[in-house]
């Protein structure tokens, strides 16, 4: 028999770490959850920008194709009254000062009572209206018109 000074021991070896490929089905279900979040985010973003496209083409393309200044006055009315409906359906039957302080709501230094909006008052009725006034109107109805159609969706 063999004493235990003579036995051929040998040393405890470790097996050798798993492989990191191929991944765990947990992994594999991770990832495929993470891609469809990263997606879902893409295509709402890709949504709202294209809305917002859409909502400065409509506005650019109406007041441009208005032949005077008078006439694109009345078209920054038209859709600005549209938007509006967005937010109460009541209010594209506002005129004058209420019209203008509804313009006017939740902007910080009001644009329309007392600055360019006045022009949608009258404007579109004037047979002679300033570009100039017409110009820092379309601004200031843009602007509205953009932030009412970004938070209609």
């Amino acid at each position: 028999m063999l004493q235990a000074a003579e036995l051929p021991l040998r040393d405890i070896h470790e097996p050798p770490p798993p492989s990191w490929w191929p991944p765990a089905p947990g992994w594999w279900i991770v990832a495929g959850v993470l891609l469809l979040v990263l997606a879902w985010l893409a295509w709402r973003r890709w949504r709202r920008v294209h809305a917002r496209r859409m909502a400065e083409r409509t506005f650019d393309e109406a007041v441009a194709a208005a032949p005077t200044p008078a006439a694109r006055v009345a078209a920054m009315s038209d859709l600005l009254r549209r938007a509006a409906r967005l937010r109460d359906p009541a209010a594209d039957r506002l005129d004058g000062d209420a019209w203008l302080r509804f313009l006017d709501a939740g902007e910080a230094p009001p644009r329309f009572l007392g600055g360019p909006g006045e022009l949608l008052r009258d404007g579109a009725f004037r047979a002679h209206v300033d570009d100039a006034a017409v110009e820092a109107l379309r601004v200031a109805a843009r602007a509205r018109f953009l932030a009412w159609m970004e938070a209609h969706r």
